[in-house]
């Protein structure tokens, strides 16, 4: 009975977070089949201690923070080396109809890592400054400047193209 409760629980959290958590994985890595293999691991280990969980309110940001740390574990004993050619094979082909989309995610991805990712977690997750923080092991305040920083800098880098559109 108390397995059937612990099932059912964890399902209805899967139900309700699992888009969100494939959207954050993709956004990490740009990689449709990496993604899902984040998204699956982390539910693996989420299963495993699930029984621990006090807060079920609290499961998508548990959930993040263990994607989160999972992709960083792909990446901590393999170093890759990069060069302008394979970062752009990388790349996935977005559909060039609507090109503020493309500029933004263009303007995205020169953002530094250390920006882009509490950028991405508050506009996409909708997380607040203390559960980034949290997710990323930072303070409130550090996370509060990097999203400041990264606003000035996604102006900067597509103000040119607001000015384009603006004589147009």
């Amino acid at each position: 009975m108390v397995f059937q409760f612990k099932r059912g629980s964890f399902e209805a959290m899967v139900k309700a977070h699992s888009a969100d958590l494939y959207r954050f994985a993709y956004w990490l890595c740009r990689d449709r089949s990496v993604a899902e293999d984040l998204v699956q691991e982390t539910y693996a280990r989420a299963w495993m201690s699930w029984e621990s969980v006090r807060n079920e309110k609290a499961a998508k940001g548990w959930l993040m923070t263990i994607l989160h740390h999972e992709h960083a574990r792909l990446y901590e004993r393999k170093r890759f080396p990069m060069d302008e050619r394979e970062l752009d094979e990388i790349m996935i082909a977005v559909e060039p109809t609507i090109q503020a989309q493309l500029e933004m995610r263009e303007a995205l991805w020169m953002l530094p890592k250390a920006y882009r990712e509490p950028l991405l977690l508050q506009v996409l997750g909708g997380f607040s400054g203390a559960e980034i923080g949290a997710m990323l092991e930072l303070t409130e305040v550090t996370v509060s400047q990097r999203l400041t920083r990264a606003r000035q800098a996604m102006r900067k880098l597509l103000e040119p193209d607001l000015k384009k559109e603006s004589r147009k």
